[in-house]
């Protein structure tokens, strides 16, 4: 089961099974937190609560959302070379999606900003939202400082030590 913690915004427009207390994810990344772009057409941003990865995906159907999310999420791992048997094993973890309100400020925060540098690029990637993804996940984020600076180097550094163990 994966926890999505949704913005008002996002929440507003995705029909969802709401998270009980006490559900936490179970998958290697843990929780996500999304929200919905004001583009033409809406796009969603997911970003990982651990890795600080990004994640556009198209939002029409919206009622399909979180069943493609998965495969979303999928694609960009394989863009970051995420072996497959990870892969495969995280995906199947996130066949149940479970949405709740935000908890975390500086991953709202972080969203916030990745939103902004969207803009920025998005003329750059007009149809491309893999590319996008993968783009933004080498930007520097403050609450990486003292790891691993970027979210694609984040998420390295997790897929290893979830290897290793």
């Amino acid at each position: 089961m994966v926890i999505i913690h949704g913005t008002q915004r996002f929440r507003d427009r995705v029909t969802a099974t709401p998270a009980a207390d006490g559900d936490t994810s179970t998958t290697i990344l843990g929780a996500w937190y999304a929200t919905v772009l004001r583009w033409r057409p809406a796009v969603p941003l997911f970003v990982n609560a651990s890795t600080l990865l990004p994640v556009f995906m198209s939002f029409a159907p919206t009622r399909t959302l979180l069943d493609r999310f998965p495969a979303a999420v999928a694609e960009v791992l394989a863009a970051h070379g995420v072996p497959t048997a990870v892969i495969t094993e995280e995906t199947a973890a996130m066949s149940t999606c479970r949405v709740a309100p935000t908890a975390n400020r500086s991953v709202v925060g972080t969203m916030s900003d990745f939103s902004f540098l969207a803009d920025h690029h998005r003329g750059d990637f007009a149809n491309d939202l893999l590319g996008l993804s993968v783009q933004l996940a080498e930007t520097p984020c403050s609450p990486l400082y003292k790891r691993h600076i970027s979210p694609d180097r984040e998420l390295a550094a997790v897929i290893e030590r979830y290897l290793a163990s």
